[in-house]
């Protein structure tokens, strides 16, 4: 049995980054209406530039800082380089909405229980296992993760948002069940999910959550196993 939450909403168009192509390797200009933007020139913001702006703008050393925002940058930042390593005192990290391919240099961050990489050129969790003792929520929709392979590391991990990636077998599904603590995971437009849940109608949930049984919440619908519904009724 399931009950839909009401603060489920309906998911978001896929991005569109005017800066994408550049990212991509593309030289390209970029047509948005009738706006035209040359990228070919773009220089990407390092993470050094983006601290220094995120510390004029708040009037506080990122070092000290406990929550640091540096998403959607412009000229996107595109390396998550070693200049992270200033970030000691911070548990929550948004670098989502830039060009980041590839996650790395986060073991100076000893305190962060919170990242958030969505909608950048991610491919895989690589770099994930240098938080694994501490982090809790991992915000990583909008990427191009196909495989699941290392994420069994985050034992910490309560809450997984990778809605709209490129998941689309049953087995890296399962990998999610190495997660002891999990119970909140949103996973809607992945292929896998919009495969199954188009072929079976309603019974995507119970059949991800058959296989990752501990989830508590699955895109934003709350999972009430049935022996708890059988309590209920006696």
């Amino acid at each position: 049995m399931i009950a839909r939450c009401g603060c489920l909403r309906a998911r978001p168009p896929a991005p569109t980054c005017q800066w994408r192509c550049a990212c991509a390797g593309g030289g390209r200009a970029i047509a948005t209406g009738a706006l035209t933007v040359a990228t070919a020139m773009a220089k990407a913001t390092t993470i050094k530039e983006a601290l220094a702006k995120w510390e004029e703008k708040n009037g506080q050393k990122a070092s000290e800082a406990k929550e640091v925002k540096l998403y959607g940058q412009i000229p996107p930042v595109e390396r998550m380089d070693e200049s992270l390593s200033t970030l000691v005192n911070c548990e929550k990290l948004s670098l989502s909405t830039n060009c980041i391919e590839r996650i790395a240099n986060l073991n100076s961050l000893k305190n962060l229980r919170i990242l958030s990489l969505g909608r950048n050129n991610i491919k895989n969790l690589n770099g994930l296992e240098a938080v694994a003792d501490t982090l809790e929520e991992l915000w990583i929709s909008y990427n191009f993760i196909e495989k699941l392979r290392g994420i069994r590391v985050m034992k910490k991990l309560k809450v997984l948002y990778m809605s709209n990636n490129l998941v689309k077998d049953w087995a890296e599904f399962v990998r999610l069940a190495e997660l002891p603590l999990l119970e909140d995971l949103v996973f809607v437009g992945n292929p896998l999910q919009e495969k199954y849940a188009s072929d079976q109608k309603n019974n995507w949930i119970e059949e991800a959550t058959k296989r990752v049984p501990k989830l508590k919440k699955l895109d934003g619908i709350l999972v009430i196993k049935q022996e708890e519904d059988e309590e209920g009724a006696n």
